[in-house]
This record gives structure tokens, C-alpha cells and sequence, in this order.
């Protein structure tokens, strides 16, 4: 039996109880990747994050946890990582890093820290793993257990991965976003992908994930599709490239959050992704496993 400490960060927030909960693992060394995949079970996030001694270039490695699998690369639960280490960074103010470099399965990630007054960090931006991209193949089962017409979409029905595999359907208003009612039991027959489904134009965006092939029902916030929907806009000359854009997710739910994303590059290339936002820790424990 071990005693770890963990955090755990409302993200994609600055006020508590909203956002999306992560449990960050801060000294997770010694931990067997079959213990973490429990503990993430045990404490029934999203995802759980464990934190261990690099291996490369970065400053510290990760390994990401839903309850039933492990991730290569996820946005919430590392943007609330590094958030949680830039606040236990316990060097003077003016030596404090303003960067981390994140080890994740998709490669180093780095984090560029926003600091409140008291040197504390409260927010950063992500560089996140560009992602690939395809016409999705079972399209229309996927329309099928959302309860929607083929011609309800506005865009093509494309999966993006950037560790996760993201699937974008576009729909005509928030109305419509908000009334979707999707067949679980559907979705869950769609294996390794999450359905994003956003509605909004200009700089102001919605989105609602559902991913019962996760373990999730419906995230509250959801990063690494963040940064794929800005590609996903940009590709399709909806938005410009470079600009931030703010999407908001979790609104349905009672747990509102809200995210910036850019893409940089063009339609056929894309150079960059970035994704920005805030996080709050509301609780400390001690798990002994």
C-alpha cells in the first residue's frame, strides 16, 4: 500500500464547481500503470493524471486516465496540470518558470503560464500535438444516435486525432445543440471516438461531447477537441487562421466552461494549435492504494 497525494483543479474555469474536475497525481513515481487505471476508476473523473520524472526533453512526464482507458494526450486534465504545478512552484517570484514542458504519449507539449499578483498561476495556453484528419466513415450511424437528419449538418462529418479521435457535427444554432437528446446506447456501438457537436459563427462558438466509448456521458470540457475544432473551422474557411476564437462547452450540464483555441497554418497544412484557459484547485487529499 502507497500514500499519494493528489489535487484536484476545476478547469477551463475560474470559478469553483464549475469547469471540468481533473485529479492530478503531482509525485506519481512508483504507481504501476495497472494501480493508475484503478485509481482512475476510484475517483470517477473524466480523467486522472499522474505526474511523473521525465524521460526526454520536458520538464515532466504525464500519463492520462479516463475510467475505463488510458489516453495518449488530453487537454483539460493537462492544462490543469500545469496550472496545479506552476502554483506549487515554490521558487522566489521573480525565478519562477513561466513555461512547462509536458511528456505526454503524443510527444512534449509546453504550457505557457499566466500568474495572478501573488505569483500564482491561474492560467495558461497549450501548444497542443497538431492533428490528422479524415472524412468520417459511419457518418450516418453516428447522425442516427444523435437524433439527427443527414442534412442537419453545416460542415462535413470529419474525425480528427490528436490523441483522442474527435468527430465534428455541425449544427444550424445553440437551439439545436441544446436540444440534442443522443442515444447513448448508439454511440456507445462507435468505438474510440468522442461525438463533438458545436453550433455558433464568428469568434463565439458552443460545443456538447458525448463519448460513452470513454466513459464519458457528456464532458463539461473538453481541450484537445478545442483545438481540433479551431482546425476543423479554419480548414473549411469558416473562421480565419490566427485568431482565437472562445467556445464554450458544458452550459447544459451546469458546469459552463470556457476555452480559446487558434489554428495556424493553411487548410492543407496546418503549422500550430493553440488552446488557453484558467483552472481553480478545490480540493487536496491523500489517497493510500
Amino acid at each position: 500500500m502507497g500514500t499519494y497525494e493528489y489535487v484536484v483543479a476545476d478547469v477551463f474555469t475560474d470559478v469553483p464547481l464549475e469547469g471540468n474536475p481533473t485529479a492530478v497525481f503531482v509525485d506519481a513515481a512508483g504507481i504501476p500503470p495497472e494501480r493508475m487505471q484503478r485509481i482512475a476508476q476510484e475517483m470517477h473523473l473524466s480523467e486522472t493524471v499522474f505526474v511523473l520524472p521525465p524521460e526526454g526533453d520536458g520538464d515532466v512526464r504525464v500519463r492520462i486516465f479516463t475510467p475505463v482507458n488510458e489516453l495518449a494526450f488530453a487537454g483539460h486534465p493537462t492544462l490543469g496540470t500545469a496550472i496545479v504545478l506552476g502554483r506549487a512552484d515554490k521558487t522566489d517570484k521573480a525565478d519562477r518558470a513561466d513555461t512547462i514542458r509536458m511528456e505526454t504519449a503524443m510527444g512534449t507539449v509546453v504550457f505557457e503560464l499566466e500568474r495572478a499578483d501573488d505569483g500564482r498561476a491561474d492560467s495558461a495556453c497549450m501548444w497542443q500535438p497538431v492533428p490528422t484528419w479524415e472524412l468520417y466513415k459511419r457518418a450516418d450511424e453516428l447522425l442516427a444516435g444523435l437524433g439527427l437528419a443527414p442534412a442537419a449538418r453545416t460542415l462535413p462529418v470529419e474525425v480528427y486525432r490528436n490523441g483522442p479521435r474527435h468527430v465534428f457535427v455541425g449544427l444550424d444554432g445553440v437551439a439545436s445543440l441544446s436540444a440534442l437528446e443522443p442515444d447513448q446506447r448508439v454511440l456507445a456501438r462507435l468505438p474510440d471516438m468522442a461525438a463533438n457537436c458545436f453550433a455558433g459563427s464568428g469568434s463565439q462558438w458552443r460545443l456538447r461531447m458525448f463519448s460513452p466509448a470513454y466513459g464519458v456521458v457528456e464532458d463539461a470540457a473538453t481541450g484537445s477537441a478545442a483545438g481540433a475544432l479551431a482546425v476543423h473551422l479554419a480548414r473549411h474557411g469558416v473562421i480565419p487562421f490566427g485568431e482565437w476564437i472562445e467556445i464554450r462547452q458544458g452550459v447544459e450540464i451546469g458546469r459552463p466552461s470556457t476555452m480559446r483555441a487558434r489554428a495556424f497554418g493553411t487548410p492543407g497544412r496546418i503549422e500550430s494549435v493553440q488552446v488557453a484557459g484558467s483552472a481553480v484547485v478545490v480540493a487536496r487529499g491523500t489517497l493510500y492504494a
